[in-house]
């Protein structure tokens, strides 16, 4: 309801008023309606046949103003196919699109182009010949359970200590090193270990030849084990597994081996094709044999590069830096990336002014499996984004806008788009609460990975949903945002910047600061199952027989009573049952045994109750004793 919005916050029409099945072509600069909406082209080919071209996906607001038709109209027509939680602003695919423009007499024509044949023409990329390909090193990537050594394991490989300095022992960044050993070098890719990195650990299985799986000789196959197994074997990346620990009493390998062959990996001394290696992280045993089990299965791999080519790769880490700008931690795959190349990331581009290795060095070139880190990007790209070295700066712009618009459709939850599969799934979300959050983080990999741990919280009773993401400090327009959205503030490794903090006070917006990403999974948790109504169970303390009734001058009627089961509390509730049939509920006003005041009496005693402003009180009545309890409901 009400109007939309458009650029500058003007008010915008669906064009003329339209009957359904009346058409006319969208009359110049009517309404402030905008002539050419993103991404869609309309084209009467003939007075009967009227076609919108989109690129895979269209607003309900786009598609409305090409057939010169109010939103709310489209939107109506929609809503009575059985559609519900949709708006004008949500985003159809193109099959829903089709269906929807054939209700007003137009047809729909998906004209997405390839963007692949885009980024080959720019990139020039022929093909690489015997001469110019050679061996590259291998792209390992270390999984496992938290808390397994990972982290330790690594350490350990690159003789250096990261590990003393991360919150929870969790690796917060991803981070990417080259270990040169006697027999070759090795490029590592270290991804954070939890559930919660589903997304993030997809991504460093693509991007990996080989998974070093680190598992626990004392604690075993642990769900994130499992999880980053059904990675690998889904990116079909071979693995290498690193019994660490072997040090600690109740190691079992066997047992580990055991476990693992029911999962698939089936030990090489047992017949199956996968390597294990047993590691003392701590001690720095068996850390050689894993290095040499790593090059061992690179070398049957036949892992080849082209280094004379441009440079291909992917976007491990990047973040916004106050001095330097937007910093991109890339790992080049194939090609040399060069200063001075048009790089590509994801949906950001710009000239690479300077690059650095892991340990801070200036390099002014990175063959195929090196890490570094790129300045010289326009924006913060995504972790996980292709990256790609181009021949000009035009076709950079190009394809980074087509990503760009793509994005902007991506944006939109999964489960808020309109599709097929949507309209025949009618949520009845009126019963379900909302929790909203605006995420800020130091850095995209934890924006993305902190959102992606928090969605997955919503269920059937409480939904979540992330207003905004985005890297850099808690800011004044974060607050707004908050308060006219009625969200959360939550910050990683950031914190408040400028007024911020005295404005959340002010207009009352609670900002949460992490810097364990479980820690704002349990948190976010339990502030959903504050949403929800507490459940109200009653509890019978006991009951009590009365006896004999009393009328005492200063105490009026009391029940000489035996307590018959249970207790009987002076402060709990109470109800009078007759004959089985509740007479009276309310409180006690006197519980006495003897001539003194009792809190309780006990089964087998007996004692005196007067009922609070009730005095109809027979012999073989009941006394029952009650408390009402709050259970806190679990989602």
């Amino acid at each position: 309801g009400g109007p939309s919005f458009g650029p500058g916050g003007r008010p915008m029409t669906g064009g003329r008023n339209t009957r359904p099945g009346q058409f006319g072509r969208p009359r110049p600069g009517g309404g402030s309606l905008p002539r050419k909406p993103v991404q869609v082209s309309t084209q009467e080919m003939a007075s009967h046949k009227k076609v919108i071209k989109i690129e895979e996906q269209v607003t309900l607001q786009q598609l409305a103003a090409k057939m010169s038709l109010k939103a709310t109209d489209v939107l109506m027509r929609l809503l009575s196919m059985g559609m519900t939680g949709v708006n004008i602003n949500s985003t159809l695919d193109a099959d829903t699109a089709k269906i929807l423009a054939s209700e007003f007499g137009w047809s729909v024509e998906d004209v997405a182009v390839s963007e692949q044949d885009t980024l080959t023409a720019a990139m020039q990329a022929g093909t690489d010949t015997d001469e110019e390909v050679e061996i590259r090193p291998p792209i390992v990537t270390v999984m496992g359970h938290v808390d397994h050594g990972k982290t330790s394991l690594l350490d350990r490989i690159r003789k250096a200590s990261v590990a003393e300095g991360e919150a929870g022992g969790i690796t917060q960044h991803i981070g990417a090193y080259r270990v040169e050993t006697p027999r070759g070098t090795i490029a590592f890719l270290d991804t954070p270990g939890h559930e919660a990195f589903t997304a993030m650990r997809a991504r460093g299985a693509s991007l990996t030849d080989i998974v070093i799986l680190v598992v626990a000789a004392d604690d075993g196959v642990m769900p994130q084990t499992k999880e980053a197994i059904s990675h690998a074997q889904a990116a079909k990346v071979p693995i290498i597994v690193a019994v660490n620990k072997i040090d600690k009493p109740g190691a079992d390998v066997d047992k580990i081996k055991r476990d693992l062959a029911a999962l698939g990996l089936q030990p090489e001394e047992w017949g199956g094709e996968t390597m294990f290696a047993s590691v003392s992280a701590k001690q720095g045993t068996g850390i050689d044999q894993l290095l040499e089990s790593v090059l061992l299965l690179a070398e049957v791999q036949d892992l080849r590069a082209n280094p004379k080519k441009r440079a291909s790769g992917t976007v491990i880490e990047a973040l916004l830096d106050r001095g330097r700008g937007p910093v991109a931690r890339v790992m080049v795959q194939d090609g040399t990336l060069r200063t001075g190349d048009i790089l590509l990331a994801g949906a950001a581009w710009g000239k690479v002014r300077a690059m650095t290795d892991e340990l801070g060095r200036s390099v002014a070139e990175a063959g195929p499996a090196t890490p570094v880190e790129v300045l010289g990007l326009a924006e913060v790209p995504s972790a996980g984004d292709p990256v790609h070295a181009v021949k000009d700066g035009k076709t950079a712009e190009e394809i980074a806008e087509t990503r760009r618009k793509k994005a902007s459709k991506t944006l939109i939850p999964q489960d808020s788009r309109v599709s097929l599969e949507s309209i025949t799934k009618n949520l009845q979300e009126a019963d379900q609460l909302e929790l909203k959050l605006i995420i800020k983080g130091d850095v995209q990999g934890s924006v993305e990975a902190i959102t992606h741990a928090l969605a997955k919280l919503s269920t059937e009773k409480v939904k979540v949903t992330i207003v905004n993401g985005a890297v850099g400090g808690i800011t004044e327009g974060d607050v707004n945002l908050a308060v006219a959205s009625k969200a959360i503030i939550v910050g990683f490794n950031v914190r408040p910047a400028g007024k911020a903090g005295a404005l959340a006070e002010n207009e009352g917006v609670e900002i949460r600061l992490y810097n364990i990403i479980y820690n704002a999974v349990d948190d976010i948790r339990s502030a959903m199952e504050g949403l929800l109504p507490a459940t109200k169970v009653e509890k019978v303390l006991g009951r009590a027989e009365v006896r004999q009734v009393f009328k005492i001058t200063k105490a009026g009627i009391v029940a000489g009573s035996m307590v018959i089961n249970g207790s009987v509390k002076r402060t709990a509730e109470a109800r009078l049952i007759r004959e089985n049939v509740v007479v009276w509920t309310g409180r006690l006003s006197g519980l006495r045994r003897f001539k003194d005041d009792a809190k309780e009496v006990v089964e087998g005693f007996e004692c005196g109750i007067s009922l609070d402003g009730y005095s109809d009180i027979k012999e073989r009545d009941i006394i029952e004793s009650f408390e009402i309890e709050e259970i806190k409901t679990k989602l």
